[in-house]
């Protein structure tokens, strides 16, 4: 059974526990800009919201390496990027459409979330359950996709 990253964003306090996580994991370091995970800040609002790659069934950044270097993990469903195929033209940070794999400085490569092999890290650390690791099914993505799919249909609505 496959499982998937399921964000609530009414339980999310903005605390950061989530990147300082991956970018340990990853990286060795606490440092948010290094994470595979971020946080982001609807300041108007008064309320923080993680996101990250959802793991697409068809997915585009995959699609369009041009050097083959992201594969699905048949294990995780994840899609990985494999850094010593990558050779760094971001080509697949163009095609997400969700804006979740990004170019990393130091390695001259990108990275988008792994699923840490199965054991999510920001899903470990977030203190109020705003991040879990469920059983795909449950997490509503087919309704995800029920309103993109909306989202790219014509306008009726007079101009």
């Amino acid at each position: 059974m496959l499982k998937s990253l399921h964000i609530d964003p009414a339980k999310c306090t903005g605390c950061l526990q989530c990147e300082m996580a991956c970018s340990y994991e990853h990286h060795g370091v606490f440092n948010p800009s290094k994470s595979r995970i971020k946080v982001f800040n609807f300041e108007h609002e008064g309320r923080m919201v993680p996101y990250t790659c959802t793991q697409c069934s068809d997915a585009w950044c995959m699609n369009a390496c041009p050097v083959d270097a992201i594969t699905l993990d048949a294990d995780t469903g994840a899609k990985v990027v494999h850094e010593d195929i990558c050779v760094g033209c971001k080509v697949c940070t163009i095609a997400c459409p969700f804006g979740t794999i990004n170019y990393e400085q130091d390695s001259g490569k990108v990275q988008k979330c792994d699923l840490c092999d199965d054991n999510p890290a920001c899903a470990s650390a977030c203190p109020t359950g705003a991040i879990t690791y469920v059983d795909a099914d449950w997490t509503g993505l087919g309704k995800m996709r029920q309103w993109a799919e909306r989202a790219n249909t014509p306008s009726t609505a007079a101009s």
